[in-house]
């Protein structure tokens, strides 16, 4: 009888001290779960890239003596066709404000054509076979989307026929390389954190230029005076490094 009862008090101490202990580890001081943390995007870094589009040139010529005296408009037309090449640059950004400079060299095949009015029988022909640009760049960012401007300087590798009804050479300037200006816009979506795609518009002022055609042999043919401007449009794709996603409270 004795054991029972010493077994009966024993039970019924374990009952009322695991309440106890229960209450002990429910009192234990409570830590807060750690905020979110949301990813910012940024566009500080080098990066470099492909490029690829289209693009127009228009020109007129003017009919002009050796020391550049007016004789009678030729003609204008446009030259039109695809464009390829990279660009690489560096960029750094403050707040939501992106900065930048970037080099782009391209492959060009911007053809067009129109009849002489002066020359009777003649056909004014051009190309545009590359071009380059030298930019600045302002832009603001939503995040991963960066909308920018760019202008600076623009160069282009140039050549201008004349040809004959039956579409033989009849004189050229050869190549000629041509240096003007140019502004920009873009639009710009980083899709990883070290890619981005972009649709750009570029504009390109590059002036007058009193140019003089040789025939065949070598000889003097005529001289121009010929206005050009450029418009490109072009899908981009960059790789960045040195800029990885950082993260915010």
């Amino acid at each position: 009888m004795k054991k029972f009862l010493l077994g009966t008090v024993g039970l019924v101490a374990l009952g009322v001290a695991a309440p106890a202990s229960a209450a002990d580890l429910a009192a234990r001081p409570y830590t807060k779960a750690p905020p979110m943390i949301a990813a910012v995007y940024d566009w500080s870094g080098f990066y470099i890239g492909l490029n690829g589009g289209w693009g127009s040139s228009h020109k007129c010529w003017d009919a002009n003596t050796v020391g550049g005296t007016f004789l009678g408009a030729a003609g204008c037309h446009d030259a039109t066709g695809g464009v390829a090449g990279g660009q690489v640059g560096y960029r750094w950004q403050s707040s939501a404000w992106v900065f930048g400079l970037e080099a782009q060299g391209d492959w060009a095949n911007l053809r067009g054509s129109n009849v002489n009015l002066i020359t009777t029988g003649f056909t004014d022909k051009s190309r545009i076979n590359a071009f380059g640009l030298f930019t600045g760049q302002v832009g603001y960012a939503w995040n991963n989307v960066l909308l920018y401007v760019k202008g600076g300087a623009a160069v282009t590798g140039d050549r201008f026929n004349e040809t004959t009804v039956a579409n033989v050479l009849a004189a050229s300037t050869g190549d000629q390389t041509r240096w003007g200006g140019t502004v920009g816009v873009g639009l710009e979506y980083g899709f990883t954190p070290n890619w981005s795609a972009a649709l750009e518009y570029d504009h390109l002022f590059m002036g007058h230029k009193l140019t003089t055609f040789t025939d065949n042999t070598g000889a003097f043919f005529g001289a121009y005076n010929i206005r050009q401007d450029v418009d490109l449009v072009t899908v981009r794709v960059n790789y960045r490094w040195g800029g990885p996603v950082v993260a915010k409270y």
